[in-house]
C-alpha cells in the first residue's frame, strides 16, 4: 500500500493565509529556529474565523514558493520582528514571497517590518525614527486612531506605487496601501492589542482578504 503524502494533493478552496516567522535562537542550542507570536492565532480567530492559516518557514528563495503552492496558500501576512538585514535568510524568503504574491496578485498584509520590506522592495530607503519604540501614539489620515509602536525605522517617503493611509505626528508613515495590487501595510501590531482587538484592524483585514 502506498503511503499517503502529508501534503495536500491539490490546492484547497477558501482563505489560506501564510504567516512569515522571525528567526530566533534557543539557549544552549546551536540551531536557528523559526518562531511566531501565539497572539497571531487569537487575532486571526477573531478577525477571520473562517480562514485557515499556516506559519511559513524561512526556506530561502529557491524553496518557499513551492512550499506555499503545495499547501494552497493564497494570502500572505508579513509579520513583524527584527530589522531588515538582521537575518538575511528571512529577508531572502520574504522578498521571494513578495515577488510570488506580485506575480499571482495575492492579497498581502505587511506588519511593521512587513511595511518596511514593501518600501525597500519599491526602491524607497528607510530612515531611523525616534520615539516610536515601545510606546503608543496617534495616527491621522484615512486611518485615525491611537496605535502601539515598536519600530525604529520608517520609509523615507511614500514608495512609488503606494499611497499613505496614516502618518504619525512627526510625519513618519504608519500605514500605506499599494495602488495596483491588493497590498496593505501597517506599522502597528494588530495582534498585540488586547482581545477582542481593534475593530478597525479586524474590518480592514477582512476587507483586504475577503
Amino acid at each position: 500500500m502506498r503511503k499517503k503524502s502529508s501534503a495536500p494533493s491539490k490546492r484547497p478552496d477558501g482563505i489560506r493565509i501564510g504567516l512569515t516567522m522571525r528567526i530566533t535562537s534557543a539557549p544552549n542550542y546551536a540551531e536557528p529556529r523559526d518562531a511566531i507570536a501565539q497572539d497571531w492565532a487569537t487575532f486571526l480567530a477573531a478577525a477571520l474565523p473562517e480562514a485557515s492559516w499556516l506559519p511559513l518557514p524561512n526556506l530561502g528563495r529557491e524553496r518557499i514558493r513551492a512550499y506555499c503552492e503545495s499547501w494552497g496558500v493564497n494570502r500572505l501576512i508579513l509579520t513583524g520582528g527584527d530589522d531588515i538585514g538582521a537575518t538575511p535568510l528571512r529577508d531572502e524568503t520574504e522578498q521571494a514571497l513578495l515577488e510570488w504574491a506580485s506575480e499571482a496578485c495575492l492579497p498581502v498584509l505587511g506588519v511593521c517590518r512587513g511595511l518596511q520590506l514593501m518600501a525597500v522592495r519599491a526602491g524607497c530607503p528607510l530612515i531611523p525614527v525616534r520615539g516610536h519604540a515601545g510606546t503608543r501614539h496617534p495616527v491621522t489620515g484615512l486611518i485615525a486612531k491611537d496605535v502601539n509602536s515598536f519600530h525604529t525605522y520608517a520609509p523615507q517617503a511614500c514608495p512609488a506605487g503606494f499611497e499613505v493611509l496614516a502618518s504619525a505626528p512627526d510625519g513618519a508613515i504608519e500605514a500605506m496601501r499599494c495602488t495596483g495590487k491588493p497590498w496593505e501595510a501597517w506599522m502597528w501590531h494588530p495582534e498585540r492589542e488586547p482581545a477582542p482587538f481593534d475593530p478597525t484592524d479586524r474590518l480592514r483585514l477582512r476587507k483586504l482578504f475577503l
